[in-house]
């Protein structure tokens, strides 16, 4: 059984003191990554762990640890490769690209190469049709890959590289991600400088990487601003498509309703409406 270190100790002490003391329960999410961090998964010992310092059960910990795909009950590598075989990436290749992983890694889906660095796995839609076919190597995004430069990544990443995704910061293991995800810096030398420039590779993706780092690096408000300006197609787009108000929907006539209630008060004096007492007849 695990017996997890004073480091991951003192920073579960530090998530729960980020919330009220009567709703420490909900720090669960956060320490469940913590000790993620630690052993590459959530193992019973940290289900117990969780369990211990929130004075919850296991199986109320272990019932949200297997909700979450992000959470992991096995052992798992230190790189989470996901291929999307949903419809549209299917239809451009994608298929074809879990299939060759498969095959050069000698692996199938939630499996493990015998060097316990690459985790391959189906995925459903990953929310980026427009550049599939995609992958992803713990949730960071390479778009448009083929099956050869599907292979290309995962050969540099079990020789040790670490190969730039196509949009964000350069990538880290499954348990540095897992210590990000808890709430804690990510103290590696360039791990926010260090991804792609902004303008290159897709269209549109110079927007997502500059709107990345300021997030990430903590720019002054005149560098968010501009990071985050709208060009006019796409201000005139939100203009025509402002959210509902909180008004009534269409078709829901209050003022026949409160007719209704009242004719009925009158009518029946409490007693039930005209209708009624026909009914009862």
């Amino acid at each position: 059984m695990t017996v997890f270190t004073d480091e991951t100790r003192t920073r579960a002490r530090e998530i729960i003191a980020r919330y009220p003391a009567d709703r420490s329960r909900s720090a669960l999410l956060p320490l469940l990554h913590l000790v993620q961090a630690e052993e590459g998964y959530v193992s019973p010992a940290g289900v117990a762990f969780c369990a211990e310092v929130l004075g919850l059960n296991k199986a109320q910990v272990g019932a949200v640890a297997s909700f979450y795909t992000m959470y992991k009950r096995r052992p798992t590598g230190d790189w989470l490769v996901s291929v999307c075989t949903n419809t549209m990436c299917n239809v451009l290749g994608g298929q074809e690209v879990y299939d060759t992983l498969a095959e050069h890694l000698g692996v199938g889906h939630d499996e493990t190469t015998a060097d316990g660095k690459v985790t391959l796995e189906h995925a459903e839609c990953l929310a980026a049709c427009d550049y599939g076919p995609v992958m992803t190597v713990n949730y960071d995004f390479f778009d448009g890959v083929d099956p050869q430069t599907a292979v290309g990544v995962v050969d540099e990443l079990r020789a040790g590289g670490r190969p730039t995704p196509s949009r964000g910061a350069r990538l880290c293991t499954l348990k540095e991600m897992a210590v990000q995800l808890a709430g804690f810096a990510d103290e590696r030398e360039g791990a926010v400088a260090d991804g792609r420039q902004a303008g290159t590779g897709h269209p549109g993706e110079g927007r997502t990487d500059r709107q990345h780092r300021t997030r990430r690096s903590g720019a002054g408000p005149q560098v968010a601003a501009g990071a985050y300006r709208r060009d006019p197609a796409e201000a005139a787009g939100a203009a025509a498509n402002r959210p509902a108000g909180d008004g009534k929907p269409a078709g829901d006539d209050t003022g026949a309703q409160e007719r209704n209630l009242r004719e009925a008060e009158s009518n029946g004096g409490g007693q039930g409406s005209a209708h009624d007492k026909g009914a009862q007849k």
